[in-house]
């Protein structure tokens, strides 16, 4: 017997609402298969295959406890599940004491001292949750089910009653908070770990691995820290697990990952919300000042039109041939996320990824809907958001913003107080513009020794070429290790690229879940080239 459940939900950041037709329905157990052919051999009497399948349990618990950063209390059980992971593994750990919430450092010794050392990155933070719009079980009960996105748009949620145990189930996903996002790879690490072990293996470089606990809250205290504890940080590569891979789900490595900023734009109309039938046509309306505004920023291709912007910025033809390298279906990415023609920043998308964004976030004024009501309101917000680049900075940008404003005639009060009475009267464009820059951008040469290294570990483990992407649009609060440090950091994705983080109903597909070790145990397997 099926359940049907007819759910509308308000689309992510302004998307447009999506129906959710959810199908609950019980299944089988599915039938034992042999593991397929890529996965290492038996090691203590189990396959890579075995061992991933029983961390399943393990992984349910880790998911169990919510990891909200900025919701005091939920971190720290986090934090003491991880250290014990580790510590019952032999890594000798240690807690990087900083402004903020600790760090965890593990550590594992290589037999030869003067080894290389590589470090791996991971996080123990996720999103914040909104526990009505989560469709199969809340966030913090893992659920196993399907997801499935039909011609009409509609997404369909099934959810399987008992756990599949045959490889061929690829169609399978396990969905609670940060199964991919990012419990996933620091698990997966731990699985491909014991295998490695009771293979008879061990790494011929040394191992350190960096828990960060606030990464979804930005890292704010993670310059400092690296700062402080350079000293045991050091190394000479760095790993990070974090992003989905490419979207035709094969082994990717990426060479770099954008930083962000952040702005609020408030732009001021009458002192209070005032009636239009009054006073239409005669006040100004902030919501239209903050949109032609907006619209200042940018051309109908999308480019931004403010001087300057792209500084610094240049793709000779060697690198715009890697870009267009990359298996990219434009067609395909406009069908799925629902748009027919892409903004003009670049000829492809990873050439777009190239170039620092200017992205509305969000904007409020007024009411809408039912809550209409017939006023022209007295401020108007935008919160901006700035993906940087390595040629681009953060503060930079957000000062040439700021001039772009005064230039189209505002006078701009500072950010945490209202406009006076004589700045009314004496200025006829009002707004306050504030910024920050959270972490810089990083990239890593793709012809380095780094992403080699990985590319021959991946090639040896799949037996194909991965996918090799210069930078991925997202962040990582990665770049005060690159500098501090000074050591080269590449991702290493794992998990499927329709995970939905950030999202309700993230999840993780098996098949990413059994890829993922198998990507750990092959950069754990292969030998690092000495010095």
């Amino acid at each position: 017997m099926k359940t049907i459940i007819s759910i509308v939900r308000a689309g992510r950041r302004g998307v447009l609402p999506l129906l959710l037709v959810l199908i609950i329905c019980t299944c089988g157990r599915a039938q034992q298969a042999t593991p397929r052919s890529s996965t290492p051999g038996d090691a203590g009497g189990k396959t890579l295959y075995q061992r991933t399948l029983e961390s399943l349990d393990v992984f349910e618990e880790f998911l169990a406890l919510p990891n909200d950063a900025r919701v005091e209390g939920q971190i720290e059980p986090n934090l003491q599940w991880v250290e014990k992971a580790f510590a019952q593994r032999g890594f000798v750990g240690k807690r990087l004491k900083n402004a903020g919430l600790d760090l965890l450092l593990f550590h594992y010794q290589a037999a030869t001292p003067q080894a290389e050392t590589v470090l791996f990155y991971g996080h123990v933070d996720g999103q914040a949750v909104d526990v009505s719009k989560w469709v199969l079980a809340p966030p913090f009960q893992p659920v196993y089910g399907r997801m499935d996105s039909r011609a009409d748009g509609i997404i369909e949620y099934t959810r399987v009653a008992t756990r599949p145990t045959a490889p061929e189930t690829t169609d399978v996903r396990l969905f609670a908070r940060s199964s991919s996002d990012a419990k996933a790879p620091i698990l997966l690490f731990l699985v491909a770990w014991d295998h490695l072990i009771a293979s008879g293996k061990r790494p011929n470089y040394h191992v350190k691995f960096i828990v960060d606990p606030m990464e979804e809250a930005g890292s704010p205290d993670l310059p400092g820290a690296v700062e402080t504890h350079r000293a045991d940080l050091a190394a000479d590569h760095l790993i990070i697990l974090d992003g989905p891979v490419h979207a035709i789900n094969a082994p990717t490595i990426v060479g770099g990952a954008r930083g962000i900023a952040s702005a609020r734009l408030t732009v001021y109309g009458p002192k209070l919300s005032q009636h239009s039938g009054h006073y239409g046509n005669y006040a100004p309306n902030p919501a239209l000042r903050l949109a032609q505004l907006l619209a200042s920023m940018k051309n109908e291709a999308g480019r931004v039109t403010i001087p300057g912007f792209y500084d610094g910025i240049t793709l000779d033809d060697a690198t715009r041939r890697q870009l267009a390298s990359v298996p990219d279906d434009a067609d395909e990415i406009h069908r799925r996320i629902g748009f027919r023609t892409p903004d003009g920043v670049g000829e492809n998308l990873q050439e777009a990824l190239q170039y620092p964004s200017l992205n509305i976030k969000g904007i409020q004024s007024g009411w809408v809907g039912a809550a209409a009501r017939t006023i022209i309101p007295a401020t108007a917000v935008a919160n901006l958001d700035l993906r940087l680049v390595q040629e681009s900075d953060g503060d930079r940008l957000l000062e040439l913003i700021r001039k772009h404003l005064e230039a189209q005639g505002y006078y701009l009060i500072p950010e945490g107080r209202e406009p006076t009475d004589e700045e009314r009267a004496r200025h006829p464009r009002l707004a306050s513009f504030a910024g920050t820059t959270s972490y810089g951008a990083f990239r890593t040469d793709l012809n380095g020794p780094t992403v080699q290294w990985l590319r021959s570990a991946l090639h040896r483990t799949f037996q194909r070429e991965p996918i090799l992407i210069r930078t991925m649009g997202g962040s990582v609060p990665i770049a005060p290790f690159v500098t501090i440090l000074d050591a080269p950091a590449v991702v290493l994705p794992l998990v499927n690229p329709d995970n939905n983080q950030h999202s309700p109903n993230e999840n993780i597909l098996l098949k990413n879940y059994f890829s993922g070790a198998e990507t750990l145990y092959g950069v754990l397997a292969e030998e690092l080239p000495g010095r």
